[in-house]
């Protein structure tokens, strides 16, 4: 989770805990810069967790950071490593998890010193230093080319090759494995932070889950929960947070269905099972998609066409780069406690499915107009909706958004973007009087129709919330796996 400023007690705190506990989340990491609120923010967080029955434990961002603050590191480790909700581990629970973005130089023994209580450190150091720490957490949880992008046809390296990197480093010490569902990022010139890319997503959120499932590794960290900016959250839109920009592209698309799809596979994942099949207790259908084909043109209109005054290997006018990656696809995931028929309507095209009992998965091709989704069964129709956004042939906003709509059968309650502090940096960058900011989603579908309508287990397997950038501001390090740039600020 990423420390934001603008909560004012730990109750701001509290609905993140919950909806976290209640899908099987062990702990959030909290990813702290150095500002000036951060002491502040740690506290309620803190607070929130030990009330909610939730750990924590501190992620320091090595943008912010520097790797000669090992001394600094370690009295903040102290300053909190004592606190009720802190995450502890080890035979006798007694060491204190500790885990970072980047830091790689960082020296370990220095902050353990400084610390002066058992530190269980999982940085996410590049796997050729993984070995220096108790563990390690691997960060690049997207197929890319190896340099921080989109993987191309000369240059694809999976999540799972990053898997095997840092599992051969590590020698036999504790894995902290990726997870996350999408990225897409877009800032121009109206911030100081201009980055413009996207990595292929698709079914990555069901692939990855189902790889989880087979390797076991020790540890998971689902990147991310808040992280608006870079369109891998998968808290709430309405979770609190200051704008950066990202609103732009984020307004009116909730993620709260890639949670709810998580549920059964961390159940699954902390029992030690290799099928989700067991854990799969209702029925339920999950789908996601872009709001507009790769082909839209956007460009007399885009917010990243005009010149940039901090130009970056991260930035790139007009569509992102990286947009050849991606499928113009509906991707659906049906969770099934018995065999159904699925079918799928992509503006006014139908695709009708065998789902067997279990977790499937499938995609068909993005039509303009609306997106309809059923489960039949025994010739009686058991889920049945229309989405609340239609896939439109207009820029939306007038940007090119490659974020992901994530839509859910049966319906979850309404997810909206809070105003003022949600929209506060919507229009900039964006074509006079184009687009208002305010969440205009509805609870109902375009067509008038409304949709119809996890246990936790104790393990040795944990599963916690990785922390959000929610801002980059400020180019960071020339990290080789990814430049995660940035904190939230007012």
């Amino acid at each position: 989770m990423g420390i934001v400023s603008d909560r004012t007690s730990a109750a701001d705190y509290d609905d993140d805990m919950t909806r976290a506990k209640s899908a099987g989340i062990d702990a959030f990491a909290l990813n702290i810069g150095t500002d000036n609120f951060t002491d502040e923010q740690l506290g309620y967080a803190y607070e929130s967790a030990a009330k909610n029955g939730m750990k924590v434990f501190i992620s320091f961002d090595f943008n912010w950071w520097k790797t000669t603050q090992a001394a600094e590191v370690g009295q903040k480790v102290k300053q909190y490593g004592g606190r009720d909700a802190q995450l502890t581990v080890g035979a006798s629970e007694d060491q204190v998890f500790v885990s970072s973005f980047a830091g790689d130089g960082l020296d370990l023994d220095a902050v353990r010193s400084a610390a002066g209580m058992p530190l269980f450190i999982a940085p996410n150091f590049q796997a050729a230093n993984a070995a220096a720490g108790n563990g390690a957490f691997n960060w690049m949880a997207w197929p890319n080319n190896g340099a921080n992008k989109a993987p191309t046809a000369g240059s694809n390296v999976t999540v799972e090759d990053g898997d095997q990197s840092y599992i051969e480093a590590l020698g036999g010490k504790p894995y902290m494995a990726p997870a996350s569902p999408w990225f897409s990022t877009h800032y121009g010139p109206e911030v100081s932070y201009s980055k413009n890319w996207v990595f292929p997503g698709d079914l990555l959120w069901y692939n990855r889950w189902t790889n989880i499932l087979a390797v076991g590794p020790q540890y998971v960290e689902i990147i991310t929960w808040n992280d608006y900016g870079e369109s891998h959250y998968i808290g709430p839109l309405s979770s609190p947070h200051y704008d950066d920009g990202n609103s732009k592209w984020v307004n009116d698309m909730p993620h709260d269905g890639w949670l709810e799809m998580a549920k059964p596979f961390i159940a699954a994942y902390k029992a030690g099972s290799k099928s989700v099949k067991e854990f799969i207790k209702r029925d339920q259908i999950i789908y996601w998609y872009r709001p507009t084909l790769k082909s839209a043109s956007c460009d007399s209109t885009d917010n990243t066409m005009k010149p940039v005054d901090n130009p970056s290997e991260n930035f790139f006018p007009g569509r992102p780069n990286g947009a050849d990656s991606v499928s113009d696809s509906v991707f659906i995931v049906a969770l099934l406690t018995e065999a159904g028929t699925v079918t799928v309507s992509s503006g006014g095209k139908s695709k009708t499915f065998d789902g067997q009992a279990g977790a499937n998965a499938w995609a068909v091709p993005m039509g303009i107009g609306k997106q309809t989704f059923s489960l039949a069964r025994g010739g009686s129709t058991v889920l049945s909706g229309v989405s609340l956004k239609d896939i439109s042939g207009d820029c939306i906003c007038g940007i090119y958004n490659f974020n992901a709509y994530v839509g859910i059968l049966p319906a979850g309650q309404p997810d909206a973007l809070q105003s003022p502090d949600g929209f506060g940096s919507f229009t900039s960058g964006l074509a006079p009087g184009i687009c208002q900011p305010t969440a205009s989603l509805g609870t109902v579908a375009p067509a008038g129709a409304a949709p119809t309508g996890a246990i936790t287990q104790e393990s040795s397997r944990n599963v916690y919330h990785e922390r959000a950038n929610n801002s980059a501001s400020g180019a960071g390090p020339n990290y080789s796996l990814h430049n995660k740039t940035g904190r939230w600020r007012k």
